[in-house]
């Protein structure tokens, strides 16, 4: 594991941001002609989030903080999802797929190394695939990879992967899978990856800093270091925005103070392309929401479009089902079970509530989920249905409900991109199990083109609407709002994504 003596050591920089990743960011503010070219390499970006990671590993359950932080900065993978969208190459040079789909040859990037200075080598790869399809791997893709079935390292730089059916998303599941350095171990506290930025500190509770890598093999940040500060409060990560404390906010969560920067001059608010979908997630395996009548009729039990007013005003998205407009196979499926408390009413006396019943709807302890539980209980006490509200925390969240399936309903935001897989898998913690889902979402990954993929997802995607597999509140807008002197930033955040390389401060 990479120490924080050989980090300063191998990064000059390190030594120099120190003491300006633990002080206030000064405002500097500027047009934005001069920040096209005119900013300071060695400025020390800020970063405001509601998402601290519970540990640095993401293959054990360290929620969408990990990603956010590390994902294309600290960490790479084979293929990378850029904010666009697009799957591109990474640390592969090349590669080849057989043609009968089941073998893919992979030729490495030369020249490649470690925060510690390993070289980047095909044992390295091999390793971290099976970091996240490992019996104890917590990874969320670890069911999409399953379909690997051998993977060999005939030199240093090549990787021959295996897999017991064509997979044609391969390239875009192995964009979640971090390259790490076999011989690092235990990564929940530490890292050595190949990103642009080597891991600084982390502060549990309080901020993680990070600061360039100089032996990176590609273009170098154009900052000096990133600080990411962690909030469990919206309305104080907003504050330290107007205060100087942060430079950006990555994703606003409240909306009610969006008018203090766009009405400023001082701030620039930039709404992106989201795909964090806010739901309530049932557990289907138990009653009575193994009764697919009594969940749509909680559906139509529940107004939407007021609940998205109440909490985003004029942002945010109504889609009626999982999939995002980011997503091939989406379909606007608002329609279904649409908002329409007498016939909620009538389908609960036809599956035998007619007068109602009670659940514990489990709520994460951070913004918005309380409101959002508190809108959910008056709405469906309209229908007969009590609900006790039962708060945790993010911890408790995945002990409780991610792996022991404890549960009888949960909010929780989903972020990622391409993501109506999970509803394919009857052991995810929902426990969604319909035999044609599955099947159409199986044999999706073994066509020929994306065209027929989209079209058996998009199948997939209307059973399980009309099957009310979950309650799909709405999707969240993606605002992030930073200091008018700060450019570069991602937009869309896909997959709770943040590239920061890029990130420029003005002088």
């Amino acid at each position: 594991m990479i120490s924080k003596t050989e980090i300063s050591r191998r990064s000059a920089r390190g030594r120099a941001v120190l003491a300006a990743l633990t002080a206030s960011s000064v405002l500097a503010l500027s047009s934005a002609a001069a920040l096209a070219q005119d900013f300071d390499p060695q400025a020390v970006i800020n970063i405001g989030s509601l998402y601290e990671p519970q540990n640095l590993d993401n293959t054990q359950g360290a929620g969408q903080g990990i990603n956010e932080a590390f994902n294309g900065n600290v960490y790479e993978g084979l293929f990378v999802l850029t904010d666009a969208g697009e799957v591109e190459p990474k640390l592969v040079d090349s590669y080849e797929i057989s043609e009968d789909g089941l073998t893919y040859t992979f030729t490495l990037k030369e020249g490649v190394t470690f925060h510690s200075g390993d070289p980047l080598t095909a044992a390295d790869v091999k390793s971290s695939i099976e970091r996240v399809t490992a019996e104890n791997s917590a990874s969320s893709r670890k069911r999409t990879l399953a379909v690997i079935t051998g993977i060999e390292t005939p030199d240093d730089q090549t990787v021959v992967v295996t897999l017991s059916a064509p997979s044609i998303s391969l390239p875009y599941n192995l964009s979640y899978v971090w390259i790490v350095n076999d011989a690092a171990g235990d990564i929940s506290s530490g890292e050595d990856g190949t990103g642009p930025y080597v891991l600084q500190e982390w502060r549990r509770g309080s901020a993680l800093a990070m600061v360039p890598f100089d032996g990176y093999w590609g273009e170098e940040p154009t900052n000096g270091g990133v600080m990411f500060q962690y909030f469990t409060d919206a309305t104080a990560q907003n504050n330290a925005l107007l205060t100087g404390a942060v430079d950006i906010i990555t994703s606003v969560q409240s909306p009610d103070a969006l008018s203090l920067f766009t009405d400023n001059p001082d701030f620039t608010v930039s709404e992106g392309a989201s795909t964090t979908k806010e739901l309530m997630a049932y557990n289907d395996r138990v009653a009575p929401f193994d009764n697919a009548t009594v969940r749509a009729a909680l559906a139509r039990a529940v107004d939407n479009e007021k609940l998205l007013q109440a909490i985003w005003g004029d942002y945010g998205t109504l889609i009626g089902s999982f999939v995002p407009p980011t997503d091939p196979w989406y379909e606007d499926l608002t329609g279904v079970n649409a908002y329409d408390p007498e016939s909620a009413q009538q389908m609960l006396a036809e599956a035998g509530y007619a007068d109602g019943f009670s659940f514990t709807l489990d709520t994460p302890d951070y913004d918005p989920h309380p409101v959002v539980a508190q809108f959910l209980q008056n709405e469906l006490a309209k229908v007969g249905v009590e609900v006790k509200i039962n708060i945790i925390t993010a911890n408790e969240w995945y002990t409780k409900i991610y792996k022991a399936h404890d549960f009888d309903a949960t909010l929780q935001e989903h972020v990622n991109h391409r993501d109506i897989v999970f509803y394919g898998n009857p052991d995810f913690y929902w426990g969604y199990d319909n035999p044609e889902v599955t099947r159409l979402i199986t044999e999706s990954e073994s066509v020929s083109s994306m065209d027929e993929q989209t079209e058996m997802l998009a199948e997939a995607n209307r059973i399980i609407a009309e099957d009310a597999a979950s309650m799909w509140l709405y999707l969240y807008p993606q605002i992030v709002v930073s200091t008018s002197n700060v450019s570069g930033y991602p937009l869309n955040g896909l997959n709770s994504q943040f590239f920061v390389s890029d990130i420029k401060k003005a002088d």
